[in-house]
């Protein structure tokens, strides 16, 4: 039984961890800190928090540095720039360390995040020792884990949707194409104008096409899989929902498959995988049914000459995209159930 601590705990990863522990059976107690509110009960930042059925406390929102040292496992949902600080104190006081942020992800690449997010390490050493979470990957490392990257949405969704299909050789890595719809909640909670209702109500909007930040982190965990360099092609879409991500993967395939072999292929690499659904032949994933859920949904197609492969890979960008996936990887590395907290039925609509 163990006491959480949750530092930035009212932006939207946050919340959704507060959602996910509150309900997990081995959570006895939860901190949570605020910069902006400070000294306020959580449910009065979320008044949908009231009167829940749960033996865990809603806590008090309070200072970074009390939550680290109350808290035996501490999840950061603190913007870019700002969780490394905290690692590194978690790292001192021996204690188990999930970000949610960029800070830990490209690991020992400094160069490639100072590129994309401006900013050196702080702790150069520290990011020897981040293992970047993505269970169905990286499963028996996190176990052994004393600071996780959680990955991004759009990484998760994309990663997730090639990963088989790489390992089985089947991939033209000059071919990868990735176009991914994500709902608002993946800009987080603080507002601009591209995510103000009337800018994102009503259409889907294209941006930061060959320049998104998600785009090295995909290419660096393809190019470990693949033993040689992926540059692939990442085209994020802002759609006029809450949450939720709709990834479409296309690639040239290097031998030719059918659509039986190509499925075949995923639902044996996933098998064992208590969060990943292969869906059946000729169904066609969608964001619906994975709502709420930790769920990733994949399906699989060919192109009408068959010479390409095109994988559909949706999670909801909130849950298996950041708070879920942050909360699985607690579990392995704790030792739980992997499914504990995590046991959600998706909505039908």
């Amino acid at each position: 039984m163990i006491h959480v601590g949750i530092l930035g705990a009212t932006g939207y990863a946050g919340l959704e961890l507060a959602r996910i522990l509150l309900q997990h059976p081995e959570v006895t107690a939860l901190s949570a800190s605020s910069v902006s509110f400070e000294g306020k009960r959580f449910e009065e930042v979320y008044p949908s928090m009231i009167n829940l059925q749960s033996d865990v406390a809603l806590p008090m929102l309070e200072k970074a540095e009390d939550v680290i040292c109350k808290a035996d496992v501490i999840f950061s949902c603190l913007p870019h720039g700002h969780a490394e600080e905290a690692g590194q104190q978690c790292f001192e006081a021996s204690k188990p360390f999930i970000d949610i942020s960029a800070d830990f992800r490209f690991g020992v690449y400094e160069d490639i995040f100072k590129k994309w997010y401006g900013v050196p390490y702080k702790y150069p050493k520290l990011h020897e020792y981040a293992v970047y979470g993505l269970p169905e990957l990286k499963r028996e490392i996190i176990k052994s884990a004393v600071l996780i990257a959680n990955p991004g949405c759009y990484p998760t969704s994309a990663e997730l949707g090639l990963i088989p299909a790489i390992q089985q050789g089947l991939v033209d890595i000059s071919s990868i194409v990735i176009t991914s719809m994500s709902g608002v909640t993946g800009a987080g909670r603080e507002p601009s104008q591209t995510t103000h209702y009337p800018e994102a109500a009503d259409a889907a909007s294209p941006y930061k096409i060959g320049s998104h930040r998600h785009q090295p982190e995909i290419d660096l965990l393809l190019s470990e899989i693949a033993g040689e360099q992926v540059q692939s092609v990442f085209a994020p879409i802002l759609a006029p929902m809450n949450r939720g991500i709709v990834s479409m993967i296309c690639f040239r395939l290097l031998r030719a498959v059918s659509d039986g072999e190509l499925h075949s292929i995923y639902t044996e690499h996933y098998a064992d995988e208590p969060f990943v659904r292969v869906l059946p032949l000729g169904a066609t994933a969608s964001n619906r049914f994975v709502k709420l859920s930790n769920y990733c949904d994949i399906s699989v197609h060919l192109s009408a000459d068959k010479e390409r492969a095109v994988i559909i890979s949706t999670i909801d960008n909130m849950v298996k995209g950041a708070a879920g996936q942050a909360v699985q990887n607690m579990n392995i590395l704790l030792g739980f159930e992997e499914t504990d907290g995590l046991r959600f039925i998706p909505p039908a609509f």
